[in-house]
């Protein structure tokens, strides 16, 4: 449960506003109640499916094992991709990665790198069990995201949708700024405890983060960011990190209802918490099929490799194990997209046999060539590898 508080709209500059913006009155702001640390108590169905879904974290978790450190690196960015799809930023796997490779691009790709950054700071820094998180470290990743912005809470009242710029005619208005360093600190506090099913913790902390809605930009990114940060800090997933923004994107009128129901009177707490449940299901589903649909491609573009060696009369077809060609197949999900350099300094190879190496790869169909506006060669892409995550970022 929380409370409405009422307040004044009257905007201080009104300059650009439509007439029906520029118009004051009141409104009211949600503020939701603190959360403590322990889970609060949901129904029966609820625990049952959040617990179904552990149970498959678990099993897709086990099944996909060491492979996870090869496979995140595009799973992240499927997991990227899709977050910013929700919120309007529509980017390509292979404009997102030659971005984040070349550090330059469209600002819509950069800004998509910039979630990368944040999710995987999100799993790898905040989730370390020893760690208590806080304000601050929530505030840093979202200052990984929008690093133009100013660095801090907001300082002024927001709202979410609805025609115009007035909180009169909003979908939703957040607590007022006033409310925010409190309950961002209860916050940080229920993420911190790993007691109960990560789940249900899970669930409850971003819709509560999305309720409180702490910054002026940024806030969706964010919260789907501490979604990882929850599972992993509680052992739900060792190896691998689902995209469950994929199964968001791919419904966003039921995740939206599902964030507007939690903050309903009386709360719809089990409704959301199972509907949740239900997308972290899905989304590991889709990690493991991920999962086996890259060794499959792995295997079959070896054997296009080898055959197009054995046409051209290349001895041996089979390239020794060390040799720079298999080197750049064994790593083609972390690094999709290369060039001669980039190669050359992450395998100790020569410039010249990393050259070699990627023009062959491109001769046998296994790379595409990337030129510039004029015609000039800025990179090798693994395609296929990056067309899987396309796949993944809808939910398929």
């Amino acid at each position: 449960m929380g409370i409405h508080v009422e307040r004044l709209w009257r905007p201080k500059d009104a300059s650009g506003l439509s007439r029906k913006d520029r118009a004051p009155g009141r409104y009211r702001a949600y503020v939701p109640d603190e959360l403590g640390d322990r889970l609060p108590i949901v129904s029966t169905q609820a625990q049952g499916a959040a617990g179904d879904a552990l149970t498959v974290l678990a099993r897709a978790d086990e099944r996909i094992g060491s492979r996870g450190r090869y496979l995140n690196h595009l799973l992240v960015r499927s997991e990227s991709i899709s977050s910013s799809w929700i919120e309007g930023n529509r980017v390509t796997p292979k404009r997102l990665a030659i971005a984040e490779l070349l550090h330059q691009g469209p600002q819509q790709a950069l800004d998509v790198v910039a979630n990368v950054r944040a999710t995987e700071q999100a799993v790898a820094g905040l989730a370390e069990l020893a760690r208590t998180i806080t304000t601050d470290d929530i505030v840093d990743l979202q200052h990984i995201i929008e690093p133009r912005l100013e660095r801090g809470l907001r300082r002024e009242q927001n709202w979410v949708g609805g025609p115009g710029w007035s909180p009169l005619r909003a979908a939703f208005v957040p607590p007022p700024e006033t409310e925010v360093p409190r309950l961002v600190d209860d916050l940080a506090r229920f993420v911190t405890d790993t007691r109960g099913n990560p789940v249900i913790r899970a669930a409850i902390a971003h819709a509560q983060f999305e309720t409180i809605h702490p910054f002026i930009d940024g806030n969706g990114r964010t919260g789907r960011a501490l979604i990882h940060t929850i599972l992993r800090r509680a052992d739900a997933l060792r190896n691998v990190l689902i995209p469950i923004s994929a199964v968001f994107a791919d419904d966003t009128d039921s995740y939206i209802a599902g964030l507007t129901a939690y903050r309903a009177d009386p709360p719809a707490l089990d409704d959301w918490v199972t509907g949740f449940a239900r997308a972290v299901e899905e989304a590991a589903g889709s990690a493991v099929k991920f999962a086996d649909d890259i060794t499959d491609l792995d295997r079959e573009i070896y054997d296009r490799l080898v055959a197009y060696r054995r046409g051209r009369g290349v001895n041996p077809a089979a390239p020794r194990r060390d040799a720079v060609l298999l080197r750049i197949l064994d790593t083609l999900a972390s690094d999709p997209v290369l060039t001669a350099e980039s190669v050359s300094v992450r395998l100790s190879a020569s410039p010249q046999a990393a050259h070699r190496a990627l023009a062959e790869l491109a001769n046998a169909g296994i790379l595409g060539r990337t030129k510039d506006q004029r015609g000039r060669l800025i990179c090798w892409t693994a395609d296929r590898h990056l067309a899987l995550v396309a796949l993944t970022e809808r939910g398929k």
